[in-house]
């Protein structure tokens, strides 16, 4: 995509020192600042408008939707004409400096600016001018993804014709003393070690979900946090009861039950639970438009409440928190029930993600877990990309006679990682053909699997199944599945 550039047209440009929102460049010896003339000035501004016209950004959908973006496609893409920006990410300011292809710095300095438009309108201004004196036509942008205050400027900066990639904060540590022999570590030093990384190749391609994988990403998070948060309240209710009514259990049976937290609502101590009688209880459970075998325990509720041996100093006030606690368990389950069917919806409207949700044991909370995790899949080439990507690629540390344990890489996206495990363990317990395949790992003659390592491989054969019903539209075939499994006694045959 091609933006214009809005180079101010009044800007005093000073080859020397840049301060923040500076566009000056240093050159020469250390300490020595040149002024340029006014024509001088004139010109560098008109060569770097017309770089900023002729800036073309490229994403991940031009550079990784056709074949593999593998290491000499890094080094190819970044040209003789290309400016390397290394941006440090900070919560409200950014860092950056400029190399070329050689790994030789341009600005001689670093610029720092704000986390706004100004501030990337400055950052972009600062980086045609060096493009301008050096004879580069282009500019790439090499960060190192810092939370989620990256995002923006990613987003501005392709806009506006900038390439953007980004490298990994554990290579950025891990080549700091590179550099200058130095462990020190600072915002002045990590934008050039981050630009050195770019011109080597050692960068990927950031991805900022768009539509419908954008709003599951989202959801998906807030569902996250409110499991957290409802979790909490669970656990601070148990802690209250345990004090003011520690004969809970044998009472009510399930914590956050409905019958349990309507009683509570209207009775959270014992006193108020032996005061209502069994007929009282009953009539609260009636009300709340309850059915079930819950009713069968009011007699067992009244004689726990009445013997109970709870604290009954300050008992107002542990009332005051289980009211609380319980207020907030209801309100949280409404919540969110409410996101999973925004989420379940919002699933279907991705292609051939029905065929997905066809898989038996396979839910609709945990197919939306997955694929808002994993984003649009027309980005990966094979599945092995996505395993790696979750953290569930193979590594083990060989040498000569050595042979390491094999483990995964615990490296990638958590959440994704925990989605594709919550499916293998419902898989393994409701679909038979996986069944049968958790029955096989953990039984075979020949390396036999702990049931863990078990439902890591069947983890990863899911997420194989997934790629491929996405990328092909096929529906899941179970006896496929199966007969794919080669055994040895069939190497055996073979052989």
């Amino acid at each position: 995509m091609n933006r214009k550039s809005n180079t101010p047209k009044n800007q005093e440009v000073n080859v020397g020192r840049p301060g923040k929102r500076s566009a000056g460049l240093k050159t020469g010896k250390k300490n020595e600042v040149k002024r340029l003339t006014k024509e001088e000035q004139h010109d560098l501004r008109i060569r770097a408008e017309e770089i900023g016209k002729g800036l073309t950004s490229f994403s991940w959908r031009e550079l990784e939707t056709d074949g593999k973006f593998d290491k000499n496609k890094k080094l190819d893409f970044i040209k003789d004409d290309t400016l390397i920006v290394g941006c440090d990410i900070g919560s409200e300011t950014h860092y950056i400096r400029a190399i070329d292809i050689r790994g030789r710095e341009l600005s001689r300095g670093i610029l720092a600016f704000d986390n706004n438009s100004e501030g990337f309108k400055d950052a972009l201004n600062w980086a045609l001018l060096i493009a301008a004196q050096y004879g580069k036509t282009q500019i790439v942008l090499g960060l190192e993804p810092t939370g989620h205050y990256w995002f923006t400027l990613t987003a501005w900066m392709l806009l506006h014709g900038v390439s953007v990639v980004q490298v990994n904060p554990y290579a950025v540590k891990q080549t700091k003393e590179l550099e200058d022999n130095s462990q020190d570590k600072n915002d002045r030093k990590d934008p050039k070690l981050i630009a050195n990384l770019v011109k080597d190749g050692n960068y990927g391609l950031p991805y900022l979900p768009e539509d419908t994988y954008a709003t599951l990403r989202v959801l998906s998070g807030l569902r996250d946090q409110l499991k957290e948060e409802l979790g909490r309240s669970k656990n601070r209710l148990h802690r209250e009861l345990t004090i003011v009514f520690p004969e809970y259990k044998a009472a009510f049976g399930k914590l956050d039950g409905p019958f349990t937290l309507s009683l509570l609502s209207k009775a959270p101590i014992p006193s108020d639970l032996a005061a209502l009688g069994e007929a009282g209880i009953r009539k609260i459970w009636h009300d709340r438009k309850l059915r079930g075998a819950g009713y069968r325990r009011a007699a067992e509720i009244i004689h726990q409440a009445s013997n109970s041996v709870g604290l009954t100093d300050g008992v107002d006030a542990h009332k005051i928190c289980i009211l609380h606690y319980v207020a907030d368990i209801e309100r949280l389950t409404s919540e969110i029930a409410e996101i999973e069917a925004e989420l379940a919806a919002k699933c279907r409207e991705i292609p051939n993600a029905e065929n997905i949700l066809a898989i038996c044991g396979l839910g609709e909370a945990i197919t939306a877990g997955i694929l808002a995790e994993m984003g649009d899949v027309d980005r990966f080439d094979d599945a092995k990309e996505i395993q790696k990507l979750s953290g569930l690629g193979l590594v083990a540390c060989s040498s000569g006679k050595h042979k390491g344990q094999t483990k995964i890489s615990h490296r990638g996206r958590k959440r994704l990682r925990y989605w594709l495990y919550q499916g293998a363990m419902s898989l393994v317990a409701h679909n038979e053909a996986f069944r049968q395949l958790h029955v096989y790992y953990t039984t075979r003659a020949e390396n036999p699997l702990k049931k863990m390592q078990s439902l890591i491989v069947i983890a990863c054969k899911l997420l194989r199944i997934i790629f491929t019903i996405l990328k092909k539209g096929v529906p899941f075939d179970s006896e496929r599945m199966l007969k794919d499994i080669v055994r040895p006694e069939a190497r055996k045959a073979v052989a």
